[in-house]
């Protein structure tokens, strides 16, 4: 059996590029949701009569959609099941809006991994995410730190985990 999983720090590479496929087209119920479910009533993502007066002329997509997107196409190519958490967002930008009905791609630049000074088996890793529209405009910039597992620990881990719950059950089976 083959499991889909991220990569461990172990197999991350600096400075390669780690395009996420497939694209994601963003849609006015995407907006309309996910805005008005954070309790964001910024009008620019749901008034379209007032945001036609803005400089953009149209609802722009909510940022932190945005950001939650690109981050999200990430995570089955780089951390799905391999991350210990996500440590920090830093220098979020959003150079150029995203509309309803564009598509959103991301990729990924790895720029630097360490070991953990404290946590054995673990490692921090920063990444690049840049997310583009479907024409390849730059719309959503992030750097972000995550505590990834190291292949072997990560496995050391897991075996302790089974053999506890092992334990326990006989124990259980034991006092019945």
């Amino acid at each position: 059996m083959i499991e889909q999983r991220g990569l461990y720090f172990d197999e991350l590479e600096e400075g390669v590029v780690y395009a996420h496929r497939p694209g994601r087209t963003v849609t006015e119920t995407d907006n309309v949701i996910f805005t008005t479910m954070t309790m964001n009533t910024q009008a620019l993502h749901l008034d379209a009569a007032w945001s036609a007066g803005q400089p953009f002329g149209q609802r722009l997509m909510n940022s932190m959609f945005t950001l939650a997107t690109v981050v999200g196409q990430s995570v089955p190519q780089l951390t799905q099941g391999t991350i210990i958490a996500q440590l920090g967002l830093t220098d979020v930008s959003f150079p150029h809006p995203l509309y309803h009905g564009d598509t959103l791609y991301t990729e990924t630049v790895i720029t630097g991994k360490r070991p953990s000074s404290s946590r054995p088996g673990q490692g921090i890793v920063t990444m690049q995410h840049t997310g583009r529209n479907q024409d390849g405009v730059v719309v959503a910039l992030v750097t972000r730190s995550c505590l990834m597992w190291t292949r072997e620990a990560h496995a050391a881990a897991q075996n302790a985990v089974q053999n506890e719950a092992g334990q326990k059950e006989s124990a259980e089976k034991g006092t019945i």
